[in-house]
């Protein structure tokens, strides 16, 4: 029997961050070529729905936009990503379908759950922050065995401001409780990248320097702090996902 392909749709409008994103996610999850349709969500809509269960698993990427931004501060092009990725979710969560979703993909679960994700609180400045585990990531197939803390990527202005209904909290950081959770057996989240190194953040921050994440003029030190940066475990949960669900897994 074929094996099935993994599904990652991205949120990124700007052709090199788009790029860069995806090579990080197929090197830092183990993926081949063969085995990944891409869809940026800025040019096609996502496959159908009911067609979801073709895909070994379902990966969302981060993205500039924010879920809780009204709609007179989102572009078009914002909005129309937005949707599409929205549109996924009820079959995502009823079926609980293995999904992975990085950064702006936390927020598009929780929304979706009627958790509450906002700007009020838990926004993280871009670079390394020091995650704990929770103790039910002990029992985590993503999380068992790694780190109890562990330093990742960050870098929004939205979070998520308590945990969703029947979520499980795996990871957390001072400035945002909610680094990592999981709906069902299947359906994860993180607030932090997996997929990124420091050069990965280098061009993001080079990319996203006029954006609001930072100061325009910090852009060099943030760049530094980045490549002193020790972070190596979250790209483990990322693979682990692949090879868990490339496997059937459920």
């Amino acid at each position: 029997m074929p094996q099935k392909p993994f599904l990652i749709l991205q949120v990124r409008p700007e052709q090199e961050a788009a790029d860069d994103e995806f090579a990080a996610l197929m090197t830092k999850g183990g993926l081949a070529a063969g085995e990944v349709e891409r869809v940026r969500l800025d040019l096609a809509e996502p496959p159908h729905p009911e067609t979801l269960h073709r895909f070994a698993g379902i990966i969302v990427g981060g993205g500039p936009g924010c879920i809780s931004d009204t709609p007179d501060k989102k572009t078009e092009v914002e909005a129309l990503m937005e949707a599409r990725a929205l549109e996924i979710m009820p079959h995502v969560i009823a079926d609980d379908l293995p999904f992975l979703g990085c950064c702006y993909g936390i927020g598009t679960l929780a929304h979706a759950l009627g958790g509450d994700v906002s700007q009020a609180r838990y926004g993280e400045s871009v670079g390394p922050v020091t995650c704990r585990m929770t103790e039910d990531a002990t029992n985590d197939p993503l999380c068992e065995g790694l780190p109890e803390t562990f330093d990742a990527f960050v870098g929004h202005k939205e979070a998520v401001q308590s945990l969703p209904p029947r979520c499980v909290h795996l990871a957390g950081s001072d400035t945002c409780p909610f680094q990592m959770i999981r709906y069902g057996a299947n359906v994860y989240a993180t607030q932090f990248h997996p997929e990124a190194d420091a050069a990965v953040f280098e061009t993001r921050i080079r990319l996203y320097r006029n954006k609001g994440y930072f100061p325009p003029d910090e852009a060099d030190a943030l760049i530094a702090r980045c490549n002193a940066a020790d972070v190596t475990v979250p790209e483990k949960i990322l693979h682990r996902f692949v090879a868990r669900y490339r496997e059937g897994a459920s």
